[in-house]
């Protein structure tokens, strides 16, 4: 049997629907052994409405915290998804150290000032290739910064589903090398099957180079309602027996080990 975990959950301290408790009996039923809250945190730009503005990051801890003392039957983590911008590493370790955190998921949104993921107008009358050249090249830097746990939908550049022309396997390749070196976790993202791309992050046909590279693995919903937790993780499992995983990630403290399945 499994030992379930899903470690990327958005309460309504960042862009999710409810509080952290009501995901607690959606959790169960679908077979968690552990859950894990992981709110937006985007440092050095203006709150916006789907990230944390910092100054509740100790409410946020604390009402996880208290989660954690009164539910018995399901463990709880505490983690954050932190947007990483290059050449800011120092002051993002500086703000995250002193956090008491299960473990950090590191991701990428922005290319310059704007997301990649707040509409395909982003996308108009610019060079695909170039960028997710740029894009993976932002997301192996967060990788290599050292301040993170898992990265977090790594190629989420996908999810309008424009394709560049190149061969991509070579930015792959190079991901997750760098992963590997920098000992960080990847996602099997389940939450992309929810948006124009219709299928997980990173894209399936390209999994197998984490597996031949060995990158730790876990699989995560980014649910943003309790209906989520969870979501299409048979068929995530299957797709990475298929590939050739036998293990997968679990964090405490900051700490990995890892779990067969």
């Amino acid at each position: 049997m499994v030992y379930r975990t899903d470690y990327h959950i958005h309460s309504i301290y960042s862009d999710g629907r409810s509080s952290p408790e009501d995901y607690i009996a959606p959790a169960i039923a679908a077979g968690m052994s552990e859950i894990g809250f992981s709110e937006h945190l985007t440092l050095f730009k203006e709150p916006e409405d789907w990230n944390m503005n910092p100054v509740n990051i100790s409410p946020y801890i604390k009402h996880i915290e208290i989660l954690q003392n009164h539910i018995k039957n399901i463990k709880i983590r505490t983690g954050l998804e932190v947007d990483f911008f290059a050449g800011k590493e120092e002051d993002i370790h500086d703000f995250l150290y002193s956090l008491s955190l299960d473990y950090i998921i590191g991701s990428v949104h922005y290319l310059g000032e704007k997301t990649v993921d707040n509409g395909p107008e982003f996308y108009e009358g610019k060079s695909i290739d170039r960028l997710f050249e740029s894009y993976f090249d932002s997301v192996c830097a967060a990788a290599a910064s050292g301040l993170f746990d898992i990265i977090g939908h790594c190629d989420l550049i996908r999810i309008y589903g424009f394709k560049p022309s190149s061969d991509q396997e070579p930015l792959y390749r190079k991901l997750a090398k760098t992963m590997k070196t920098h000992n960080v976790a990847f996602e099997i993202n389940t939450n992309g099957r929810n948006r124009p791309l219709a299928d997980f992050y990173p894209d399936r046909k390209f999994l197998h180079i984490f597996r031949e590279e060995n990158v730790p693995v876990c699989v995560n919903s980014d649910a943003h309602m309790p209906s989520r937790v969870g979501q299409y993780f048979d068929e995530a499992y299957e797709l990475l027996r298929y590939v050739g995983f036998t293990e997968m990630a679990v964090f405490d403290k900051r700490e990995r080990k890892m779990v067969p399945f």
